[in-house]
């Protein structure tokens, strides 16, 4: 920084969760610490930081019309021109959905920054200010804003694409499926205040009453958190071509949290016969992204060719 030269600056958007949480006498963890008072805790860095009280939630409690809230507020903060750099305060129980959403929906002219923690603000480690340190570092850094959104925790800097939660009690709490960086942002602007899109778990041996239940609730389309690749059984091929015969997206992703999605099996009911039913296969995206993916696509009125061509990762075809 040379002589009077102004420091950049780094809008920092609260929103909740564990980072800022404290115990109560009953022992629950509520968020209820402000952003500014988040921001006291950070060393001396040479940037300036503009917080910003969005709202205090647990991210579990989080629906996607408050994801969208918190997408249509970096919006705004994209085109102020004073601020460097975003980084976004969230619960880590859904910071992989809304960092997607934000990513999917805005194409980005400086970096975007999640951050949170695992433990308490006063837990005896606390992780959330060493976190925030760190994002506002990458928030000021300007090759992070060709990377698209990134989530900066426990050490790491990952991309959002694919992005999962992979352990409960640890500092270093998310990873990849697979190690991609951010496909360009398709920028899927439509608000998704009113679209339902259902997540069904699959298992060996279930029936399909649970797809026919997210049908006869109007659900604009369905998640399978299927097996192994994107597998299921000959009921489950049923319930998606009914699904697919009336216009329902149904999208299959997987409970295996690692590895490329690929509908090779058949049988009556693996992946390749779901593909025939209609089904799309989430090549990348887990089944909580896949949802906000799927629901984006839908909101912005996506043909089955353009949502089928996003879900294998927006190339023209998914390989390792």
């Amino acid at each position: 920084m040379t002589a009077g030269q102004a420091n950049p600056l780094v809008a920092v958007i609260a929103t909740g969760g564990t980072i800022a949480s404290e115990r109560t006498d009953s022992g629950a963890s509520i968020p209820s610490l402000t952003g500014e008072s988040l921001l006291a805790l950070l060393p001396d860095m040479p940037v300036d930081l503009r917080p910003i009280e969005l709202m205090a939630k647990d991210s579990a409690s989080l629906t996607l019309a408050d994801m969208q809230e918190i997408s249509d507020k970096v919006g705004e903060l994209l085109g102020d021109a004073a601020i460097s750099g975003i980084v976004i305060l969230h619960g880590t129980d859904a910071m992989e959905e809304t960092a997607l959403l934000v990513h999917l929906q805005h194409g980005l002219i400086k970096p975007v920054v999640f951050t949170g923690a695992q433990f308490t603000a006063d837990h005896p480690t606390a992780d959330g200010p060493g976190n925030l340190a760190a994002a506002v570092a990458a928030a000021v850094d300007p090759a992070n804003a060709g990377r698209g959104v990134l989530v900066c925790f426990g050490g790491r800097l990952l991309p959002a694409w694919g992005l999962y939660k992979h352990s409960s009690d640890v500092a270093d709490a998310f990873r990849q499926s697979r190690p991609l960086e951010n496909p360009p942002s398709p920028r899927l602007a439509a608000a998704l205040d009113n679209v339902r899109i259902d997540v069904v778990a699959i298992y060996p041996g279930c029936d399909s009453v649970h797809v026919d239940a997210s049908f006869r609730a109007d659900a604009h389309g369905i998640v399978l958190a299927a097996l192994g690749s994107g597998n299921a059984n000959p009921r489950l091929v049923e319930a998606v071509r009914r699904c697919a015969d009336v216009g329902v997206p149904v999208v299959v992703s997987s409970r295996v949290p690692d590895g490329l999605l690929v509908s090779s099996y058949g049988g009556g009911g693996g992946g390749h016969d779901l593909a025939a039913a209609g089904a799309i296969h989430s090549s990348t995206l887990r089944p909580g992204q896949a949802r906000i993916l799927l629901a984006a696509l839908v909101a912005s009125g996506a043909s089955a060719e353009a949502i089928e061509h996003t879900f294998a990762d927006l190339v023209s075809d998914a390989t390792p």
